[in-house]
């Protein structure tokens, strides 16, 4: 708790700063995936489901916010919603044909599902196939501030984000989070005492859906642009990255994974092939050295470190 008191304002104050020392853009991007990777968190660091398919919400709610900013002319904060309530609606229907299943059957379901939405998206007219769709306006918020400056749209961005993370910070504090820790733990016991699991784990599979369009959907605004790379089963692949490099079930953690893979991606983009390479050796390490990932294991160090309490006076009170 302490470490949050200290921790929380620190990092709000970089957020707000940050714009002026590093490119909008990047930082804007680096946020999207942020609150992609924190939605899946979700459900993996919480309720133990592994899903190989977020990369269906997180595309496919940004072709619809893009088609509905170009196309039907809404305002960034319309076509946003649209976007999320999209994705939710989307994750409702995937999560409950998926959460018959568990373990390797659940991932396998979620991927075969997304890759139904993949090629979906190759072959609606509204897409645009691999040229998908361009020029998208980000248009003005509420009708008063223009979003095509950088800096205007960062914020916004920032802001969305840490709604996101809001949300997610008070489901998983609370009883009902409570309840999805216990299925994680120990599913038929939670069964035994009276809890209908599966009702929550589709709750938290379409809450973690819906904030995964939430990205998808502020990315699109964002590049202006909607493409097949958001819908892709690699999208998936890399949330997952994120999430194990920053720490499966911590708040932050994949905040920071979501960072350190986007700044790969982006300052070795020279690089070519190898910034794969990179990533999966980057990935093999932390696996065998941070087996909690970066987060996590400054927790559990802070952790113990708050348990072996202040060391113990010398012999004869220190005389």
């Amino acid at each position: 708790m302490r470490l949050q008191k200290i921790g929380i304002p620190i990092l709000l104050a970089l957020a707000l700063a940050a714009p002026f020392v590093v490119y909008p853009v990047f930082l804007m991007k680096a946020l999207c995936f942020a609150l992609f990777a924190c939605a899946f968190n979700l459900l993996l660091g919480y309720v133990g489901l592994l899903s190989f398919g977020h990369a269906a919400y997180f595309g496919f709610a940004a072709y619809i916010s893009a088609h509905a900013a170009k196309v039907w002319g809404l305002g960034p904060e319309l076509a946003l919603v649209l976007g999320t309530l999209t994705a939710m609606g989307l994750g409702l229907v995937f999560g409950w044909l998926a959460i018959r299943r568990s373990g390797i059957y659940f991932a396998m379901i979620t991927l075969a599902l997304s890759q139904m939405v993949f090629f979906f998206c190759v072959q609606a007219p509204f897409t645009h196939g691999e040229d998908g769709i361009q020029a998208v306006p980000r248009g003005r918020l509420l009708g008063l501030i223009d979003l095509t400056d950088n800096l205007s749209m960062y914020y916004f961005v920032l802001v969305v984000f840490i709604l996101g993370l809001l949300i997610i910070r008070r489901a998983v504090g609370s009883p009902f989070g409570q309840v999805l820790k216990a299925i994680r733990e120990n599913e038929p016991r939670a069964t035994s005492l009276g809890y209908k699991t599966d009702r929550y784990k589709l709750m938290a599979f379409t809450l973690s859906a819906a904030l995964a369009g939430t990205a998808g959907a502020m990315k699109a605004l964002v590049f202006q642009l909607a493409s097949l790379t958001d819908v892709h089963w690699h999208a998936s692949g890399e949330v997952v990255l994120m999430t194990l490099l920053g720490g499966v079930g911590t708040v932050f953690g994949p905040v920071v994974g979501a960072f350190l893979v986007v700044a790969i991606q982006n300052y070795l983009a020279q690089m070519g092939a190898w910034v794969t390479i990179i990533q999966g050796a980057i990935f093999v390490v932390c696996v065998l050295t941070f087996r909690r990932g970066m987060v996590g294991e400054v927790l559990e160090f802070w952790r113990r470190r708050n348990a072996a309490g202040p060391p113990a006076p010398p012999p004869g009170g220190g005389h």
